[in-house]
């Protein structure tokens, strides 16, 4: 379990959390890999309290590039906490680099818990689709 010292506001965390939801280029809150893209689209991040009261996000994706869980969970507690507005995470993926402001949270508490492949048919595919270099609509290129 991940232990943070300041009350969260969980509301804000979610508002700010709709706005990463989609396709953008994650740069900001991934480390680069040579030839890796940082493009991915981000389906689900919610937060949830559970009964105990402790607070669950829940993070899913087409793929995560390194780091990219653990920035994003970072950035929303800075903005649960009032540390940061509510706009700050989108202005963050915006901006499309690294921000050291940008806390990479330790791992505890993260659990995997599902990894889903395309059909047989469709895997060769996503294979060279992943692989590939990519840009979103409308940009000039990636990276």
């Amino acid at each position: 379990m991940l232990r943070h010292d300041w009350a969260l506001d969980m509301d804000a965390m979610n508002e700010a959390a709709a706005a990463l939801v989609g396709e953008h280029d994650f740069a900001a809150y991934c480390k680069r890999r040579e030839g890796a893209t940082t493009i991915r689209t981000l389906q689900e991040l919610r937060w949830e309290r559970r009964p105990d009261g402790v607070l669950e996000a829940t993070v899913k994706a087409d793929a995560f590039c390194h780091n990219m869980v653990r920035s994003l969970v970072g950035a929303l507690l800075f903005v649960g906490d009032g540390h940061r507005p509510v706009d700050w995470p989108g202005k963050v993926l915006a901006a499309g680099v690294r921000d050291s402001a940008v806390h990479v949270v330790r791992p505890h508490g993260l659990t995997l818990e599902e990894v889903g492949y395309p059909a047989d048919e469709l895997l060769a595919a996503r294979n060279r689709e992943a692989r590939n270099k990519q840009s979103l609509p409308g940009s000039a290129g990636c990276c």
